[in-house]
């Protein structure tokens, strides 16, 4: 009996296996065609643009690493002047050793490492447009939360702004307002501040739209207005997690600080940028060193801090 069933649903399983035996070839066979599509189209792009490229890519890149025979200083003690604006024993006069021209005086003998100030200016760009940007997206993401905005027009109208701020990359918005208000860290906080409120909005009004409304409602059923109703009932609920997303933020600000200053909007970007251009090697390297030791420094203090405000398992829902 069981020799005739196996024999009675060979057919159908056979047929089963054939038919899915077929599926799968299909599937490596379109797999494979679209694989060489776009190696093709990758390699001839390469060649495209190789071939416009002035520089020759292809022919440059043996000497992709040449950059390393000036990056290296005579003595990596030179690396530690520059730093902290010590003398150089190599100091002939040229602004390759020149470490302690650009030092900051307080007061009397007592000055601030040029580096470091430069760094300060960074920080403080990023801090100010970190505050601007988040006391702004905070109504404007209440406003663009479907569930808590007071009309369907407001909604829109907010949403539209924020996609709108966050559709320039930060340099081009930097580009524009040097142009307008010439060259500074006020260009650079205005660009960092616009595109991250379009960023921060978004992240806010996503985390508004997930609240319990049960508080809403119920303030809202005691008479409550529009405006009161987000000061008792919403922002309770959605303040430790803005905080969070304000903080992190804030590291990305750090960052996007740094490169601006490579395009004129001050801070130890533009140093650095000048540093590279020339050839400065110990200088560069004091640069990198302080940027590395800020940036991680910063994100171990954020990371800590919204710990702190809203816990390990709420930090990892919204990673």
């Amino acid at each position: 009996m069981t020799s005739s069933r196996a024999h009675h649903i060979s057919p159908a399983v056979h047929s089963v296996h054939t038919e899915w035996s077929r599926m799968i070839f299909t599937r490596r066979l379109y797999t494979i065609i679209g694989l060489l599509i776009l190696a093709y189209a990758f390699v001839a792009s390469v060649q495209f643009a190789d071939e416009s490229n002035a520089g020759h890519f292809f022919d440059r890149l043996p000497h992709l690493f040449d950059f390393t025979s000036w990056l290296m200083p005579r003595e990596w003690s030179d690396v530690w002047r520059a730093l902290f604006d010590l003398p150089s024993v190599h100091d002939t006069g040229s602004e390759e050793y020149n470490f302690d021209v650009g030092r900051v005086y307080v007061f009397g003998s007592f000055y601030i490492p040029e580096y470091f100030q430069l760094m300060f200016v960074t920080l403080n760009v990023a801090m100010v447009a970190t505050l601007i940007s988040f006391f702004v997206a905070v109504p404007l993401s209440l406003l663009a939360a479907q569930n808590l905005s007071p009309s369907r027009p407001a909604c829109f109208l907010a949403r539209r702004t924020l996609e709108f701020l966050r559709a320039f990359p930060t340099i081009v918005i930097a580009g524009l307002f040097a142009a307008v208000l010439s060259i500074g860290p006020v260009s650079a906080i205005i660009a960092v501040s616009l595109h991250a409120i379009g960023a921060l909005g978004k992240q806010f009004y996503e985390v508004a739209e997930n609240i319990d409304m049960k508080a809403h409602e119920g303030v809202g059923a005691v008479g409550a207005n529009w405006f009161e109703r987000m000061r008792f009932a919403v922002l309770p609920q959605v303040l430790p997690n803005y905080l969070s997303y304000g903080l992190l933020r804030f590291e990305i600000n750090v960052r996007s600080s740094t490169i601006l200053g490579a395009v004129g909007a001050g801070g130890i970007g533009e140093e650095l940028k000048l540093a590279i251009s020339r050839g400065f090697g110990a200088k560069t390297l004091a640069m990198m060193l302080l940027l590395f030791l800020t940036v991680v420094a910063v994100d171990q203090f954020s990371a800590w801090l919204r710990r702190r405000l809203v816990g390990d398992d709420l930090i990892l829902q919204h990673v």
